[in-house]
């Protein structure tokens, strides 16, 4: 019988025996043991007093929890298209074959694990991998590949691998209001203060700041909610998670301009009367907490964190970080609150909203990292000053996360109304065939449409800005983002977990050769069951790109349609039975009989 790990009982301890902090305590005791055995998960669920079932159930949830043993050395690489685009499976099955390892598998010596992940947030530099879901190495290429399968083979420890592999680079390529010089620390906290509360709301309503996480909800608007629902207790949530694929503003901002990001928490937590905030921080950024813990370190000595902030009395207000797993479905507002309590993070039903029914049931207003970097310029520099920038119903500028075929990746700001054709310019874009404008479960624009403007009002983002020229097939960018889609799935709704599935097989199917305008037919009946009945908007979005890449470039399915061909092998009665599955009704799937 296993003997109880000494070990765990004081990280539970250090945790306050909060089964709030069931997903930070998994992921630290997985870095303790390698993997999470059951008796781990039992032993955590004890001394939580909660259902070994529950504990079990959240530690299959993540993708970044290993519930099996792995290698003891696990990386991943970054399976996002502009990683593809560099090469990057053909990388893998280099590294595979030179560890003798199967991708997904764990090697018979336990000696290492290779597999991928869906983004990395380093498209500016891939292709990428995480190492142990604690560092990322960049730029990868074959004769790097060949020097760390060696460093593996002689099991070398990861710190002595070379620094340079794990250097990340900014690359801020044009820098407006918020990449420029960053803020004097504590200039905005004390413009809010002197201001007060309800003047510093009114500057945020005044600035008619949207949220950059790409719903553009009025940010003044959502902390007005916040701050007028009932209840004592507040909370003010960074949404951290930037799971998007092709995005990664949120990196740089968060490595170059933490204050400001802290800053606008803090300004938040004035105008609706928070004394707590929590960062939700992706997984795969984990590399950045540390320097992220020394920021808040050094604002709490500096007297901008805890009690009496400069010297207020009862301007209290202090954030913790909280790590996140690899699950992309978090990045959604009250997904991401049900993981920082310690849950499976499966979005909730709405309404209640968050800002009446939020984190352990408070008011809680949740805002992406870039939101807060703006709400802290508007502090300082007034409602009135950011309204001028950009147009009547997109104010101020906006970040673009730049990668794919051009010469200068990375992070451009312009103020909102710039011109698509002229990110394309100064990025050094060449014979552009499409745009894909807020990664996957945004737009994709054509060559005919660069003439459009990035606003709420025409083409909104939340930031990803992914270029494809000429000699890219538009039908695979479209498949790997069906794979994303479906690997992503939370799986809490039969239509989003079985029809994100259903729509990748069937882009297998015709990339292989064997489909016919009847799967046409079908991805399009499935885009329709997947938006009117899913839980989330992830179901809801997961087949945009397939609806604009069938519309703007047809050609790319069609070259791969046999007419009259209808593939033997296919299981009709199967599929007939997942769409009654999906739907609950017993004529569903007739869309699925094969033409005649």
């Amino acid at each position: 019988m296993n003997q109880p790990d000494p070990r765990l009982d004081d990280l539970v301890a250090r945790h306050g025996r909060s089964p709030h902090a069931l997903v930070q305590l998994l992921r630290e005791a997985q870095a303790m043991h390698g993997w999470l055995s059951r008796a781990t998960l039992a032993q955590l669920a004890q001394a939580l007093g909660l259902d070994l079932a529950h504990v079990e159930g959240v530690a299959g949830f993540y993708r970044f929890f290993h519930t099996r043993p792995v290698g003891r050395t696990r990386i991943l690489f970054s399976d996002n298209i502009t990683d593809r685009m560099l090469g990057s499976e053909a990388l893998l099955a280099d590294l595979c074959a030179r560890l003798g390892v199967e991708p997904g598998r764990m090697r018979d010596d336990g000696l290492v694990s290779v597999d991928t992940c869906s983004c990395t947030g380093l498209c500016d530099q891939g292709p990428a991998l995480l190492v142990n879901h604690h560092q990322v190495i960049t730029r990868l290429d074959a004769t790097r590949v060949a020097e760390l399968a060696e460093l593996v083979l002689h099991d070398v420890p990861v710190p002595q691998w070379p620094a340079q592999w794990f250097a990340v680079d900014d690359h801020i390529r044009r820098a407006d209001v918020l990449l420029g010089l960053p803020l004097a620390r504590g200039a905005a906290v004390r413009a809010a203060r002197e201001r007060g509360a309800q003047a510093t709301l009114d500057e945020i309503v005044t600035s008619r700041l949207r949220g950059r996480g790409g719903a553009g909800f009025a940010t003044g608007r959502k902390w007005t909610l916040c701050r007028d629902a009932p209840g004592e207790r507040r909370y003010v949530v960074c949404n951290a998670d930037e799971g998007e694929p092709g995005t990664f503003k949120d990196r740089v901002l968060l490595s170059r301009h933490a204050d400001d990001v802290f800053e606008g928490m803090t300004v938040a937590a004035l105008a609706i009367g928070a004394r707590h905030g929590l960062v939700y921080l992706r997984g795969e950024y984990r590399y950045l907490l540390e320097s992220l813990q020394q920021v808040l370190e050094r604002r709490r000595r500096d007297h901008l964190l805890g009690t009496a902030i400069q010297g207020q009395d009862g301007f209290d207000f202090d954030i913790d970080i909280h790590v996140g797993a690899g699950a992309y479905v978090c990045g959604e507002e009250s997904a991401l609150i049900e993981s920082l309590e310690g849950k499976r993070g499966t979005p909730r039903i709405r309404p209640p909203f968050p800002v009446e029914h939020g984190y352990l049931g408070h008011p809680t207003t949740v805002n992406n990292v870039e939101t807060f970097c703006a709400a802290a310029r508007v502090a300082l520099g007034g409602g009135d000053w950011w309204s001028r920038i950009g147009t009547p119903q997109s104010s101020g500028t906006k970040i673009h996360s730049v990668s794919g075929d051009c010469e200068r990746p990375g992070l451009y700001e312009y103020p909102f109304g710039t011109r698509i054709g002229r990110i394309l310019e100064d990025c050094g874009a060449r014979d552009t065939q499409a745009v894909q404008v807020g990664g996957p479960s945004g737009v994709c624009v054509s060559a005919f449409e660069f003439g459009r403007r990035i606003a709420f009002e025409d083409v909104p983002t939340a930031g990803a800005f992914m270029v494809f020229d000429r000699t890219r097939d538009m039908f695979e960018v479209a498949r790997n983002f069906a794979h994303f889609f479906a690997h992503e799935s939370c799986g809490f709704c039969t239509p989003c977990r079985v029809g994100t599935e259903l729509v990748a097989r069937r882009m297998d199917k015709l990339a292989k050769g064997r489909g016919s305008r009847h799967d046409i037919d079908v991805l399009f009946e499935l885009d329709t069951l997947l938006h009117a009945t899913t839980h989330c908007g992830l179901g809801a979005s997961a087949c945009n790109p397939l609806r604009d890449t069938v519309a703007k470039f047809r050609p790319a399915y069609e070259r791969r349609l046999q007419s009259l061909y209808f593939e033997p092998a296919f299981d009709l009665d199967a599929e007939l039975s997942i769409a009654r599955r999906m739907t609950g009704r017993e004529d569903a799937g007739a869309y699925l009989e094969p033409p005649r």
